[in-house]
């Protein structure tokens, strides 16, 4: 046995199996962060609920909420209009 694991055919057939197994868990690595890449961003009225729970839990306080508050409406806004559709003419 020993004289077998030492011949070049066991090491190709160990490299063989190697690259096998490296290869699949470059597969899983791939397909792992190309999943995450598609994940859905939250849009901003999905944020804006959430700033709006923490303002009033308390967590932020109003000069915060503000600022948040303007910038996702602004942020709203152009998600609106972005995903009107065109008027024929």
């Amino acid at each position: 046995m020993a004289e077998f694991l030492s011949s070049p055919l066991a090491s190709v057939v160990f490299l063989f199996a190697l690259t096998g197994v490296l290869i699949a868990i470059g597969i899983f690595i791939i397909s792992k962060v190309r999943a995450g890449i598609h994940e859905r961003d939250p849009d901003a009225s999905e944020h804006l609920t959430e700033f709006r729970e923490l303002y009033a839990r308390g967590e932020l306080d109003e000069a915060e909420y503000k600022t948040i508050k303007a910038t996702l409406t602004t942020r709203l806004q152009k998600e609106l209009k972005e995903s009107e559709p065109d008027e024929p003419r």
